[in-house]
């Protein structure tokens, strides 16, 4: 069986032993619920370190007051059976008290890559993101970490922390895993009915829309998420929360479509809010 912590404590004690021996050691931190998303990047840590701890953590702090804190899906049994198999070392499976202890009122905050997408219809979210990362990162010290591209916007903004405060971890994006039928996967996946389920595909279509669409030439930027938007509104089970094209390094907005382009959305179906984006690379 996979070794789970609950403490700061008893996480530096054993990569202080790893480390003793010479081991690398790669991070990967989730929210649990674990997927085949989630699995890929563990997967990936494992093949790329001596030793990989898997961080799983709800953080309070990145909910917002009317958000789905409560009912975030946990199943921490199944969680160890996917670690193990991927083949992970340690899980950290702290309290929100053992993260935030009593008088805790320090916070790791961001401008700029923060203010757009997700940013803007969640204000509080990406000091949340921050200060847990930070958090993590302090408290395993690992050599490099690893996050999914379907969070495209977090992605970036880890990589602009690490480069602004030096912390010295290497920061690896892996891409999107998605259903057979193409649907990003998610934990939040798990919100949907059936009905909401079919309606959901409407994102990753739109995606693939927008994808052969560059791919076919189109430049403008506000062409592009005027026919996504278009698309996505065929199907009336699905709310837009935003479409848009943004510059992958500091997300801000691009009006031409080019290297290093993100094209992300967020969108309602049902409760669920859900993520799809695609990038264009730097070539």
């Amino acid at each position: 069986m996979i070794k789970i912590v609950h403490t700061v404590k008893e996480v530096r004690e054993q990569v202080k032993e790893w480390r003793a021996e010479g081991l690398s050691v790669g991070l990967v931190p989730t929210m649990g619920f674990l997927h085949e998303g989630h699995k890929s990047l563990i997967d990936r840590a494992a093949a790329d370190n001596d030793r990989t701890v898997v961080s799983i953590f709800v953080n309070p702090m990145q909910f917002g007051p009317k958000e789905d804190l409560a009912n975030y899906p946990r199943d921490l049994e199944a969680d160890s059976r996917l670690c193990e198999a991927a083949g992970a070392d340690l899980i950290f499976n702290p309290e929100p008290e053992e993260m935030y202890g009593s008088g805790f009122c320090s916070f790791v905050d961001m401008t700029g890559p923060t203010a757009e997408l997700c940013g803007k219809s969640r204000p509080i979210h990406f000091r949340g993101v921050c200060t847990v990362v930070s958090k993590l990162f302090n408290i395993v010290m690992p050599d490099r970490a690893y996050f999914g591209q379907k969070d495209a916007q977090q992605l970036a903004v880890i990589k602009r922390m690490v480069a602004d405060l030096n912390i010295p971890v290497e920061i690896i994006g892996c891409p999107i895993v998605r259903e057979a039928d193409g649907l990003a996967k998610s934990s939040r996946n798990t919100y949907l009915n059936e009905e909401e389920r079919k309606a959901a595909l409407i994102l990753s279509k739109t995606i693939f829309m927008g994808q052969e669409l560059v791919k076919n030439g189109l430049k403008d930027a506000a062409e592009l998420v005027r026919k996504m938007k278009e698309n996505i509104e065929t199907e009336p089970l699905a709310t837009i929360d935003y479409v848009d094209v943004v510059n992958f390094d500091d997300i801000s907005k691009k009006d031409t479509i080019g290297d290093n382009t993100l094209v992300a959305m967020a969108v309602y179906v049902g409760k669920a809010r859900l993520l799809d984006n695609f990038i264009i690379e730097k070539k």
